[in-house]
Order: structure tokens, then C-alpha cells, then sequence
């Protein structure tokens, strides 16, 4: 790609970091290569990503020992020009979003969006993204996809109840993550610098530190971050019903 020489419409891009191992899943490979209903995981971000005409480019985030992607894109020749590696993933997620924004900073301007996606969400689809992205297309802040809390939440005391923590105005936050190129890296960077990358657990939460206050769209329960082991089955359920 090559840096814009003026621009007068906001674009998108997709950022997803994709440099961790996946311990708790477990499995030989990297969870973002596993199969997954038929495919790598990664490949279902990457093709939503790829066919939604919005999206200007996809850039992925990887550890520079990555032995995988390489041999996972040469089996994807129709991503050959919609998706750029970067090899500057970190030892977190975070770390590896910040260390992707400053890899692409020649490609991007200030005021083009950029939706963090994570690789673990395969249920991400067109009406999500569409959903995310008209929702946000003028927002002074910018936000994410999320849902409402349905369930009764308990706070715990090891294996016992301390009590019930109202559920009113609580959402599970979800991906992707869209925030203006600046306004993401002056959050993550502010972080860095006040030593509270620790605090950071999405990239909202970093734009928040700033005291801003994201907006949130409604998600879907399709969308849900392939975590454990039994999470497996219940992403290929929603992925094969896609089909």
C-alpha cells in the first residue's frame, strides 16, 4: 500500500492482532489457525473483513516468530490484496494493537477509522460491521460492538457468594473496536505513559482513560470470543448456520 496523498472521506481499516499462543484453548497450533467448522478461524474476520466494501485494507498483527501465517495466506489468494502482515505482535493484546498502529502509521491518516477486531470472534458478519459502522460513521468518540447483560451476576468470595451486582446498564463488551487512528493511539500511548497499561483490558477502556465515552452498539451472541475448549462446538453451531 501506499501513504494517501489527500483525503477528504474517513476510511476504514481492520486491525486484528493475532499474536497470542490461545493457552487456555490449548490444541498444537495457534488458536487463530485452528479449524473451525472447515476453515482456519482467522480466515472468517479475514473474508468478512475482505468483502465488506467499506473496509479499505485489513492489516494482521502477529509475533515475528510467526511459522503459520505465511503458509495460511498462500492458501487465501483472494486476500493477496486486501490484507497486509505485520510482524510486531506483543507479549499482550494490547501491546501488539499499539505496536500494529505504529507499523501502519505511513498507510493511514489521522481522521481514517480503524475497527480492532479480535481473531477469536469468527461469528463477526456484514450485518454486524454494517451495524458498527453507520452507527459510528459521525461520532466525535467512536465505540463498539457490545450487549446488554441478561444475566444475574454474582461476585464472589472463591466459591461463594459476597453478593448480586445489579445488572442495570452493564453490557459485555465485544469487537470489533472503532476508534479514529489518532484518537487510539493518543489513548494507548497515555496508558503507556501513566504505567497503566495493566488497566487496559480493550481498547475502549483505553479511550475511556481519557475520559471519553464510547458509544455502544448492540451486538449478537454470534459474536462471542472463542475462549475455551467447549466454545468450540457453539461457534461452529452459529458458523454452519451462517452457511
Amino acid at each position: 500500500m501506499s501513504a494517501p496523498i489527500s483525503q477528504n472521506t474517513a476510511r476504514h481499516f481492520a486491525l486484528i492482532p493475532a499474536a497470542g499462543v490461545g493457552a487456555r484453548l490449548g490444541g498444537a497450533i495457534p488458536k487463530q489457525y485452528m479449524p473451525l467448522a472447515g476453515k482456519p478461524m482467522l480466515q472468517y474476520a479475514l473474508d468478512t473483513f475482505a468483502g465488506n466494501a467499506a473496509i479499505a485494507h485489513t492489516f494482521i498483527v502477529v509475533s515475528a516468530a510467526d511459522g503459520y501465517i505465511g503458509d495460511f495466506l498462500a492458501t487465501q489468494p483472494q486476500l493477496a490484496d486486501k490484507v497486509t502482515v505485520v510482524r510486531h505482535g506483543g507479549e499482550t493484546r494490547q501491546e501488539s494493537v499499539r505496536n500494529g498502529l505504529l507499523a501502519i502509521r505511513a498507510h493511514i491518516a489521522d481522521n481514517d477509522w480503524v475497527l480492532v477486531h479480535d481473531a477469536a470472534r469468527p461469528g463477526l458478519n456484514d450485518a454486524l460491521l454494517d451495524r458498527l459502522i453507520a452507527a459510528l460513521h459521525d461520532d466525535d468518540v467512536g465505540g463498539l460492538l457490545a450487549l446488554p447483560i441478561v444475566d444475574t451476576l454474582k461476585r464472589s468470595n472463591a466459591s461463594r457468594v459476597l453478593e448480586t451486582v445489579p445488572r442495570n446498564g452493564l453490557w459485555a463488551a465485544q469487537t470489533p473496536q472503532m476508534f479514529r487512528y489518532a484518537l487510539l493511539q493518543r489513548a494507548l500511548d497515555a496508558a503507556q505513559l501513566q504505567g497503566r497499561v495493566g488497566d487496559i483490558t480493550d481498547d475502549a477502556s483505553a479511550v475511556e482513560m481519557l475520559g471519553l465515552q464510547p458509544k455502544l452498539v448492540e451486538g449478537s451472541p454470534r459474536n462471542f470470543k472463542v475462549t475455551l475448549a467447549h466454545d468450540v462446538a457453539l461457534a461452529e453451531l452459529f458458523l454452519q448456520g451462517q452457511e
